[in-house]
């Protein structure tokens, strides 16, 4: 059989093995049932539909003709490598690294330099865009997770809080 469609092929594999490491990661859990739910239940259910969902990507990849393949073009490295370390640089925002004394900066900031770092990605990017978007970003995170949903981190940075 010819891959008819690479992207869809390659999207097929990636979703039945993401799908299945989740179902897999799940049964450590205790998973219940329909009627009475543990805590794995829901991350199984997910895997299995996603690797349910990447199985009939590949099969259409497989069986649908597309206009020229549907080839794979390159790898965009400039995206990946600056969305990649945007995250990591929020972890590092959020909870510090104890290793080199670095305090954590709190949501905040990080949401400030996560927002900044990725959007840096774009070609073309604008600072004011960039701070209006990370502004409500900031705004909306604490209203969500510190007000409605009270939960506990630092929001300021040390420094700044006591």
């Amino acid at each position: 059989m010819n891959i008819k469609s690479q992207k869809d092929f390659f999207s097929g594999l990636m979703f039945m093995g993401v799908g299945a490491a989740f179902a897999w990661g799940a049964t450590t859990y205790n998973v219940g049932s329909g009627a009475r739910m543990g805590p794995g239940y829901f991350p199984l259910m997910l895997g299995v539909l996603m690797a349910i969902l990447g199985i009939a990507v590949t099969f259409k990849s497989l069986v649908v003709e597309t206009e020229g393949g549907d080839r794979i073009g390159k790898w965009a490295w400039k995206p990946l490598v600056y969305i990649i370390a945007a995250n990591l640089l929020f972890g590092i925002f959020l909870g510090g690294l104890p290793s080199i004394k670095l305090p954590a900066m709190g949501m905040i900031a990080g949401i400030y330099a996560l927002t900044f770092v990725a959007s840096m990605a774009e070609t073309g990017w604008k600072v004011k865009n960039t701070f209006i978007l990370a502004t409500i970003l900031a705004a909306g995170s604490y209203v969500a997770f510190v007000l409605v949903l009270k939960l506990q981190f630092a929001v300021w940075p040390a420094f700044i809080t006591g």
